[in-house]
C-alpha cells in the first residue's frame, strides 16, 4: 500500500542521496516498524509511519553500504549503485524519541539559518526523533502575547534581550540580558520556526514548544510579585494564584497555535535551577505553579500536555524529596504532564522517585553540558543505565537526547539512538568498532583499531560524571594562586591509549569525519600536556624554582593547540561569530549579537561575575590563544608577587583587575583575526611528534 507520507520521505531520500538510486515506499500496519532491502539497485521500504521508513533508510546505508550519517558526514552521499541485501527489519522499543535542550538553542544553534536546521532535521528522522523541543519563532509568541497585554514594541525587545540568551529567558532564568533584541530578529525567526515547523510535521515528528512558566515583565507585575535570582540575575514571578498566570499561560498558548500551530506539547520549567519556596510555609506553592501551568494550558488547549525537565530534582536534589516532587504533581491530572529524566547516564532519578509514581517519563543521555569539545564520555555506563531503565517495572515511554550543545561527542549520542530500536543489544565494543568503520565509510582494521583505544581512554570515563562543574582542565579555568586543581582526576584513561588512537586515526588520511576526529583526539592530548605543564610548573615555584623556560613552554602548548583545532572550520570562534553576524541588519544589532557570541563562551554574564566563567569550555581556534592563553600570561605575570612572603592576596586582587579587564575587550573586540584553516594531518603529525612521547610519559609521572 503505497503511504502518504511518501513525499516527505522521497525528499529526505533526495537530500541524502542525490536522488539517483530509485526508492520504492510503502505502508505497513501496526506498531512502528519497518522492512528494508534492495534489489536490482532500487531500495524498497515498508514501515508504519515516515519517522520509521526513515530509520529504515538509515538501516539500510549501515548495513549494507557501510555508511551512517553522522554529524559532520558529506552530504548527499557518493553510493553509486546500491547493493542487494536481504530484508533487514526493525520494530521501535518505546514509544518516543526525545530530542534537545533549552540550552541547545543558545549554545549550539542560536545563529541557524534554513540550510543548518534542513540538515539537523534530516540526522533526526534518520534517527527516529519522534518529539523534538522547537524554540525557534518563540520570541515572535512572546511579542504578540505582549503587545495584546498593552506593551510596546521597544519594552518587550528590552525584555527579551539579546538573541543568544533567549533560551534562558523562555525558562525563566533571566530577561533583559544583553540586548536588546534587533528589530528584525522576531519576524525573521517566525519565517524560520514555520519553515522548521513544517518540515518536522511531515516527516511524523510531533514538535514540543515552549510554554509560560510564571515569568514576567517587571511592568506587568501585580504588586506582591516575587522576585527571584538565577546566578545573580533577577526576574520577576507572578504568584499562580493571580489571574494574570493563567491568563498568560492562555494568550501565549493562544498566540503560538495562530503563529505556529500545536501539536498539543508544551516544554515549561517554572524552577530549572532556583528553589521554588524559601520556607516550609510554601510547601504548597509548587503544586499550585504545577496546577496553574497546567490549568492555563488546557484553557487554551484542551488536548495540551505538559513537557517537564526533571534537572531541578537531580541539581537541587536536597531540596527535591520524593515527598516534595509528589506533592507537586498529585493534583495534576495522569495524561497532564510528561517528564524528562534529563540527565540517564549519570544522575537518573527514575528509581529514586519510583518511576514518577507512574507518570508517562522518558530517559534522556545528556553528556555535554555548554558545549564542551573535548570528546569525553562514559559509554557504558550510559548503555547499562539506558538498559536498567527500560527494564524497570515503571519503564519509560521513551528515550531521547537532552544534551546542551549538539555536534559534539557523535559516538555517545549515536549509541543511545541505536538502542531506541528493537534487536538484542550489542557488544559495547564490537559496536563501537563498527561505529568507526560506518562513520568513516571504510572496511579499514585502522578505523576499527582507532576507534577500540577510544573506547579505552576518552570514552571510558568509568561511571565519572563529565559535569562543568568538576575540573575540566586549566586551560578552562579562571586562573588563581590560592589552589592546584587536581590534574591528575581528570586523565581517568592510559595515555598510552589516547596516543595509539591518535596515530591510528592519522595512519587513515581520510577526509571529512576522520579528519575532525582525529583534531579532537589529538586536542585531548594537548589538554592534558597543558595541565601537566601547570602542575610541573607550580611544584617547581613552590620550591622557589621559578623557571621562566618552563613558562614559556606551558604556553607554547596553548598556541600549538590553537593551531590544530583552527584547522576545522566548527572549531573557530571566527565561524561562530560570523553565524551570529549574518542575523544583523544595523550597527547596533550587530553590536548586540557579537557580544552575545563572545559573552556566552567567556564571562557569560557580566565581566565582574565569575560564577559562570567558562561554563562553556570550546576548544576552539581563536578562543585558546586570543583568550585562554592571556589569562594565563596574566597569571605567570603576577606569579612572583604570590609566591613572596604576604604577596599572594595582592597579586591575586592585581590578577583578577586584569583578568576583568581582558575579558572585557574580548567580548568587545575579539581576539586578532586567526589565520586560514590550515591542513588538518599536518597540524596533528606536529602535535604527536611535539608532544606524543611528552604525553606517555605522564603515565609513569602518575605511577610515581
Amino acid at each position: 500500500m503505497s503511504a502518504p507520507w511518501n513525499s516527505a520521505v522521497q525528499g529526505l531520500w533526495a537530500r541524502v542521496s542525490g536522488g539517483a538510486p530509485p526508492l520504492r515506499v510503502d505502508q505497513l500496519e501496526g506498531v512502528r516498524r519497518f522492512a528494508v532491502h534492495a534489489e536490482g539497485g532500487v531500495l524498497a521500504v515498508a514501515a508504519s509511519d515516515a519517522l520509521s521508513a526513515c530509520v529504515a533508510v538509515h538501516r539500510y546505508l549501515t548495513e549494507a553500504c557501510g555508511v551512517r550519517v553522522t554529524w559532520g558526514t558529506e552530504l548527499p552521499l557518493d553510493l553509486g549503485e546500491l547493493p542487494d541485501s536481504p530484508v533487514l527489519t526493525g520494530r521501535a522499543r518505546v514509544e518516543e524519541f526525545y530530542y534537545l535542550n533549552f540550552c541547545t538553542f543558545g549554545y549550539s544553534t542560536a545563529y541557524w539559518d534554513w540550510d543548518e536546521w534542513e540538515r539537523e532535521i534530516d540526522w533526526m528522522a534518520l534517527h527516529g526523533v519522534t518529539m523534538p523541543l522547537s524554540l525557534v519563532g518563540h520570541e515572535a509568541v512572546l511579542t504578540l502575547a505582549y503587545t495584546r497585554l498593552g506593551l510596546s514594541d521597544r519594552e518587550i525587545r528590552a525584555f527579551l534581550g539579546g538573541p543568544g540568551y533567549l533560551p534562558w529567558l523562555y525558562m525563566g532564568c533571566l530577561d533583559s540580558f544583553a540586548g536588546p533584541l534587533p528589530a528584525t530578529w522576531a519576524a525573521r525567526h517566525l519565517d524560520l520556526g514555520r519553515r522548521i515547523l513544517e518540515r518536522q510535521r511531515e516527516l511524523g515528528m510531533t514538535p514540543v514548544l515552549p510554554a509560560f512558566t510564571g515569568h514576567v515583565p517587571a511592568s506587568l507585575a501585580p504588586a506582591g510579585a516575587r522576585t527571584r535570582e538565577w546566578q545573580g540575575l533577577p526576574t520577576t514571578v507572578v504568584h499562580p494564584g493571580e489571574p494574570l498566570f493563567r491568563r498568560l499561560t492562555t494568550e501565549i498558548v493562544t498566540a503560538q497555535r495562530e503563529l505556529l500551530g500545536t501539536d498539543h506539547l508544551y516544554a515549561a520549567d517554572p524552577f530549572i535551577e532556583m528553589i521554588p519556596a524559601d520556607t516550609d510555609d510554601d510547601a504548597g506553592y509548587p503544586a499550585e505553579v504545577a496546577a496553574a501551568i497546567v490549568g492555563g494550558l488546557r484553557a487554551a488547549d484542551p488536548a495540551a500536555t505538559w513537557v517537564l525537565q526533571s534537572w531541578p530534582f537531580s541539581y537541587q536534589a536536597h531540596y527535591w524529596s520524593r515527598e516534595r516532587v509528589d506533592r507537586f504533581l498529585a493534583g495534576l491530572p495522569g495524561d497532564a504532564v510528561l517528564i524528562l529524566d534529563l540527565w540517564g547516564e549519570a544522575d537518573p532519578q527514575w528509581a529514586r522517585l519510583d518511576g514518577y509514581a507512574g507518570r508517562r517519563w522518558i530517559w534522556n543521555g545528556l553528556l555535554n553540558f555548554g558545549g564542551r569539545s573535548e570528546p569525553v564520555a562514559d559509554l557504558r555506563s550510559a548503555a547499562g543505565n539506558l538498559e536498567q531503565a527500560l527494564a524497570a517495572g515503571r519503564p519509560p515511554a521513551g528515550l531521547g537526547l537532552t544534551m546542551e550543545a549538539i555536534h559534539t561527542n557523535p559516538a555517545f549520542f549515536e549509541l543511545i539512538a541505536d538502542r531506541a530500536w528493537a534487536g538484542e543489544p550489542p557488544v559495547l565494543g564490537d559496536w563501537l568498532r563498527e561505529f568507526g568503520r560506518q562513520r568513516y565509510a571504510t572496511t579499514s582494521a585502522t578505523a576499527a583499531r582507532a576507534w577500540a583505544k577510544l573506547g579505552e581512554s576518552v570514552l571510558a570515563a568509568h561511571a565519572r560524571a563529565i559535569f562543568p562543574e568538576r575540573f575540566i582542565s586549566i586551560l578552562v579555568t579562571r586562573p588563581r594562586y590560592d589552589a592546584e586543581p587536581d590534574v591528575r582526576a581528570a586523565l581517568f584513561y592510559r595515555p598510552p591509549d589516547l596516543l595509539d588512537a591518535c596515530r591510528a586515526l592519522l595512519d587513515l588520511d581520510l577526509p571529512g569525519p576522520a579528519e575532525d576526529d582525529l583534531v579532537l583526539s589529538c586536542a585531548a592530548l594537548l589538554v592534558r600536556i597543558i595541565d601537566f605543564r601547570y602542575a610541573a610548573l607550580v611544584a617547581a615555584a613552590s620550591t622557589g624554582h621559578l623557571d621562566p623556560a618552563a613558562g614559556a613552554r606551558f604556553l607554547d602548548a596553548f598556541d600549538d593547540l590553537d593551531d590544530l583545532v583552527a584547522t576545522r572550520p566548527a572549531l573557530r570562534l571566527d565561524t561562530w561569530v560570523a553565524g551570529a553576524r549574518r542575523w544583523a541588519d544595523d550597527a547596533e544589532s550587530r553590536w548586540v549579537l557579537e557580544d552575545n557570541a563572545r559573552r556566552i563562551l567567556t564571562a557569560w554574564t557580566t565581566t565582574d561575575d565569575p560564577r559562570l566563567d567558562d561554563y562553556a569550555a570550546r576548544i576552539w581556534g581563536g578562543l585558546v590563544a586570543g583568550y585562554y592563553k592571556r589569562r594565563w600570561e596574566s597569571w605567570l605575570k603576577f606569579l612572583p608577587q604570590a609566591l613572596a612572603p604576604g604577596g599572594r592576596a595582592a597579586a591575586q586582587a592585581a590578577l583578577d583587575a586584569e583578568l576583568v579587564r581582558l575579558t572585557e575587550t574580548f567580548i568587545a573586540a575579539g581576539p586578532p583575526p586567526t589565520g586560514p584553516a590550515g591542513d588538518a594531518r599536518a597540524a596533528a603529525r606536529r602535535a604527536l611528534d611535539r608532544y606524543g612521547d611528552e604525553f606517555q610519559a605522564i603515565e609513569r609521572t602518575i605511577a610515581t
